[in-house]
C-alpha cells in the first residue's frame, strides 16, 4: 500500500494483513503516515536487505505486527532480528521459477514464522505472473507458507485447486494484479477476489 485514501478503502475490506514496502527501488516505496485502520489488520513492513536497525526503527514507528524479508537475508540476520523480542511475525521470502532447492529452507525454520514463495523475476516482487506451483508438491516441511506471485482474479480457480491440497498454505499474498493508476489498488477487483476466496484459506 502507498496512498492514504486507498489504504482506508482497502482496509474496509478487512484483509488479514496490509503491506508497506520500504525499498527505494520499488514504485510502491512507502513514505509518510499510515492512516488509522482496523486494529485487527496486521500492518506488515516489507524490506529488502535493509540494516536491522532500520527495520527495528520502522517497526517502532508504524507498529508493524509482521515483517517480510524480501532480499537475501541470512539465517543469522533472522536470528538477530528475533533477538529484539519485537512481538512480530517474520516472513522470509524465497523466489521460485520452475524449480527450487527446498533444502535451503531448513536452517531458517527456527527463526521465521512463515516462508513466502514468490515468482522469480527481474524485480523484487510485483512481477505480475505466477511461478510453476507444481514445484510445491516437493515442499518437505510442515512450516506454513504464504503463496505469492502474480495472483489475480484470473487465478481464482487455480488458487481454489491448490488450497484443496495438503500443502500448509497459510495465506495468499496479492499485489500487482490488482493495481490501477500506477500502484493504487482496485477495490472492486479486490472485493471480487475476497468474495471468491476468503474462507477458503484459513
Amino acid at each position: 500500500m502507498k496512498y492514504g485514501e486507498n489504504i482506508q478503502e482497502v482496509s474496509a475490506l478487512k484483509p488479514d494483513y496490509l503491506g508497506f514496502i520500504f525499498y527505494p527501488k520499488s514504485p510502491r516505496n512507502f513514505e509518510g503516515e499510515i492512516p488509522e485502520i482496523d486494529e485487527n489488520i496486521k500492518k506488515t513492513g516489507v524490506f529488502v536487505n535493509a540494516p536491522i536497525d532500520f527495520v527495528v526503527e520502522k517497526i517502532n514507528q508504524y507498529g508493524f505486527k509482521a515483517i517480510q524479508l524480501h532480499g537475501s537475508e541470512s539465517v543469522a540476520y533472522c536470528q538477530e532480528l528475533n533477538s529484539y523480542d519485537l512481538d512480530i511475525e517474520l516472513f522470509k521470502v524465497f523466489s521460485i521459477k520452475d524449480e527450487f532447492d527446498f533444502s535451503v529452507l531448513a536452517p531458517y525454520e527456527p527463526f521465521v514464522d512463515f516462508f513466502l514463495f514468490d515468482t522469480k523475476g527481474k524485480d523484487k516482487g510485483g512481477n505480475g505472473y505466477t511461478f510453476d506451483w507444481s514445484v510445491l508438491k516437493n515442499y518437505p516441511s510442515k512450516k506454513p507458507f504464504i503463496l505469492s506471485g502474480g495472483i489475480g482474479v484470473a487465478e481464482i480457480e487455480k488458487v481454489k485447486e491448490i488450497l484443496k491440497t495438503e500443502l500448509p498454505i497459510y495465506a495468499l499474498d496479492i499485489n500487482s494484479k490488482f493495481e490501477v493508476d500506477g500502484v493504487k489498488k482496485d477495490v472492486n477487483l479486490l472485493h471480487q477476489f475476497f468474495k471468491e476466496i476468503k474462507g477458503e484459506c484459513v
